[in-house]
């Protein structure tokens, strides 16, 4: 039985806005719909760009159930829940499942690590404790520890573990070959999408979709419509954009590009701090070569 697939195309990794020490619920709405008005393929909340490891439980699950809300089936939301403490992850799973997301980001145990046997149980409990879908989430590095390309393989044997979010681009190639076309690859890195996409991934959970969901949108739209040519310059066009939304520790750029357009996301909450001055400029810069015109009012 072939697995299901919970989006194609441009998924954005949203950011939390917070006002007052709180998330600012009036502002997350007004991003859901701008996602949606500019195409975006699905919603992953609380996810690593959300800041979900300052969000206690009952915040983070209050996230979810307003952006599912919100989305009113428009198109897919799917919850990050992962955890490093393995019943932790299967209550948080359960939690999301229960406000409605359609599927769950979970990102692999950090800081205290473990071994592939240990990811392999840890995966397999929690994939077994909820029914919604889970898409793997590989990012070494943040979290220290790579998912082995055996280690995907014996996973997605797993009914309800449907894709992997893949940051380690060094290893795709290895994962089709070993779990095959069944198995959903979504790319981790936005700089690297096209060249994903070539060796078989069918997107991307994008953190710079949050500033240009409609190029994202468009640049995976035509790769999946055969337009390689169309999607590699919008790829190309970006990359600039991209270094700069990361020249710091992400979310905090693309949290000062969104202040900078007018959108008064908030800052992020510590440990993260607004950008240097230095590195906001470069930020600027690269905004202003894509097209857009910056505020220059906001400053950290």
């Amino acid at each position: 039985m072939s697995k299901p697939v919970l989006f194609t195309g441009s998924a954005v990794a949203i950011i939390t806005p917070f006002k007052n020490e709180a998330i600012d619920f009036d502002k997350l709405e007004e991003l859901i719909e701008f996602q949606i008005t500019n195409g975006s393929d699905a919603i992953v909340i609380c996810g690593t760009t959300g800041e979900v490891s300052t969000l206690p439980d009952q915040e983070h699950v209050a996230a979810v159930k307003f952006t599912v809300e919100k989305a009113g089936h428009r198109l897919p939301v799917i919850a990050g829940a992962g955890s490093n403490h393995t019943q932790h992850g299967i209550e948080l799973s359960q939690a999301v499942e229960a406000a409605g997301a359609d599927g769950i980001l979970s990102v692999s145990p950090y800081y205290n690590k473990t071994t592939q046997k240990g990811l392999y149980e840890h995966y397999k409990v929690i994939a077994n404790s909820v029914k919604i879908p889970i898409i793997l989430y590989n990012v070494p590095t943040r979290t220290s520890l790579n998912i082995d390309p055996e280690t995907i393989r014996d996973l997605s044997l797993i009914d309800n573990i449907v894709a992997i979010k893949e940051c380690n681009f060094s290893q795709v190639g290895d994962i089709v070959n070993l779990c095959g076309e069944d198995f959903t690859i979504y790319s981790g890195d936005d700089g690297v999408v096209v060249p994903m996409m070539s060796l078989g991934a069918k997107g991307v959970i994008s953190t710079t979709a949050n500033l240009i969901p409609r190029d994202f949108h468009d640049m995976t739209a035509r790769y999946l419509d055969g337009d390689v040519e169309g999607a590699r310059k919008i790829q190309l066009r970006a990359l600039n954009l991209i270094k700069a939304l990361f020249i710091e520790v992400s979310p905090i750029p693309i949290k000062a590009a969104l202040n900078l357009i007018g959108m008064d996301v908030g800052i992020c909450r510590m440990p993260l701090v607004e950008m240097s001055e230095k590195n906001l400029e470069v930020l600027k810069q690269a905004m202003v070569d894509y097209g857009f015109s910056c505020s220059e009012a906001y400053r950290p």
